[in-house]
């Protein structure tokens, strides 16, 4: 265990942060690397894998729910030297990861088909999407036990294993990917279905190498079968504070179903270059996302140990970090955006679309960026519901105007990026405005002293 009670803040978080990001990326690349190869199959396949990889976010809802209650609880339980009930979280965790598991498994492949009926811009998109999702749903399940296992160390303050297990994941997908999805070696393309292919094969690389590491190297959290035991209290904890980040990706999902149902109207053409901007968005902000990911443990193991000083610390030098990050970023994509978009395909109307994208979203940048690090924040303090209120904030205030213009003749898909971005100043606003009133209600005044939270 890392002790991040003493010592500088901003050395807690860049030690964290750093290979965090180098993670990221190399998750980023993951995807990135997929998305490579299927656009080499038409527009239909790209915006197919766009709007079945939407369900990422849905899984990535279940996956919160469970990585974020575990990392805030193993974290206060870290700070305040407490390893039985870290080891009990953990535990449970895993027991949680098999539930989750068998949910996604069934609900994936009940609901695959009338998922992309739904969203899918014609028969062909339709097609691709869902042949996508059968064939990355067994990697989808094996994640949670991934996410449970790099939860519990990134409460205790170690990131580093998760991180060599990612790149070496990531590198192997790099190597499967051209096989399945172009054909290399074999002469046998599988097309989308190897990119779904190669990716669950190299989630369920990654559950073994992390399960080995544990077994032999980790011994703050360790697998106990006396732990594993369903226990209802321990349950009832993570979903506490798990539940509304989970909420929060719903959301996403929601969001992101939107825009897909809202364009549909455009044709393949702009489906493909909502989804290929999007995934550079999500690779721009992954500073950002490191950053936060590094704050929540910092200033979870200073709420366990009773040190508000260094929580609100911990919060004022995030906020600085990524609103001076964020803002750097929204310069970059401001220049041309069309060269983000045109490494991965070099039809001009989907290039147009997604650069038009890049470039009028990147104005809410500086404020996701608070968004972030407030989620953070509400992770660490063990009260997660503002979060997904300020989400819930979000959603709404977008998703009634975007519906309203997508039957408006004028309507054009620039007006839908813009309701987004102010959309998201607003979700900023709220999420800073409830986590002041928060930080207030759970540490008190400036300098007092505030008691370890128990683990009840």
């Amino acid at each position: 265990m890392q002790d991040m009670t003493k010592g500088p803040i901003s050395g807690h978080i860049a030690r964290m942060a750093i290979p965090i990001a180098i993670g990221m990326v190399f998750q980023t690349l993951y995807y990135l690397v997929d998305l490579y190869f299927v656009a080499q199959l038409g527009d239909a396949a790209l915006a197919g894998l766009g709007s079945a990889g939407n369900i990422q976010f849905l899984v990535m809802a279940i996956t919160q729910i469970l990585g974020v209650g575990t990392m805030a609880l193993i974290a206060q339980a870290s700070g305040r030297k407490d390893r039985a009930d870290a080891n009990l979280i953990f535990n449970q965790s895993l027991v949680l990861a098999v539930v989750c598991a068998a949910v996604t498994l069934v609900g994936g492949y009940g609901l695959a088909r009338w998922y992309m009926g739904t969203l899918g811009a014609d028969a062909e998109t339709v097609t691709a999407g869902i042949t996508y999702l059968y064939w990355v749903l067994p990697g989808l399940a094996l994640q949670f036990a991934l996410i449970s296992m790099g939860s519990a160390l990134r409460g205790t303050g170690i990131v580093t294993p998760t991180i060599i297990v990612q790149v070496l994941t990531v590198v192997l997908n790099a190597i499967l990917s051209p096989i399945m999805i172009a054909g290399w070696g074999t002469g046998r393309p599988l097309g989308v279905a190897g990119a779904g292919i190669s990716t669950s094969i190299s989630i369920a690389v990654a559950v073994v190498m992390m399960t080995v590491y544990f077994k032999r190297l980790e011994r703050y959290v360790v697998f106990d079968a006396s732990m594993v035991r369903p226990r209802m209290s321990a349950w009832k904890r993570i979903l506490a504070i798990g539940l509304p980040p989970g909420g929060e990706f719903a959301l996403m999902f929601v969001y992101v179903a939107i825009v897909y149902w809202t364009i549909r109207g455009f044709g393949p053409e702009a489906q493909a270059g909502f989804g290929v901007g999007s995934r550079v968005m999500q690779a721009v902000f992954l500073p950002a996302m490191a950053i936060a990911f590094a704050t929540a443990p910092v200033a979870g193991q200073n709420m366990g140990a009773g040190k508000p000083d260094r929580v609100r610390e911990t919060f004022r030098t995030s906020m600085i970090t990524l609103s001076a990050i964020m803002l750097m970023l929204t310069l970059v994509c401001q220049l041309r955006p069309s060269v983000f978009i045109a490494f991965f395909t070099n039809d001009q109307a989907v290039i147009a679309t997604g650069a038009e994208f890049l470039q009028i979203i990147s104005w809410n940048f500086v404020a996701m960026g608070i968004v972030f690090t407030c989620s953070g924040m509400f992770q660490a303090i063990g009260d997660t519901v503002p979060a997904l209120l300020a989400g819930a904030t979000r959603l709404v205030t977008f998703a009634i105007p975007a519906i309203w213009l997508s039957g408006q003749s004028w309507f054009e898909l620039r007006h839908l990026w813009y309701a987004s971005v102010a959309t998201v100043a607003l979700q900023a606003g709220v999420s800073w405005w409830m986590l002041t009133l928060k930080l207030r209600q759970k540490l008190g005044d400036e300098g007092s002293v505030i008691p370890a939270p128990s683990p009840g």
